[in-house]
């Protein structure tokens, strides 16, 4: 198992449900009821940075952020 690299997190007062980070990992992200991001994984192996620096990045409201831990 990869050692864990951070967790990512997100402010539901700023997501406005545009899920563009679901498009980019749907294995990790997905829209609630209220269409707000849920996150359904919120560790970071070390290997998955990358890719979930993409899917941060994709936010057009910057309602996601890493932890680093």
């Amino acid at each position: 198992m990869e050692p864990i690299a951070g967790r990512v997190v997100a402010d539901l007062s700023k997501c406005q449900g545009y899920a563009n980070c679901l498009m980019v990992d749907a294995e990790r992200f997905d829209l609630d009821d209220s269409n707000h991001v849920l996150i359904l994984r919120d560790t970071i192996a070390s290997g998955e940075v990358e890719a979930v620096e993409e899917a941060v990045r994709s936010c057009p409201t910057s309602a996601l952020r890493i932890e680093e831990l």
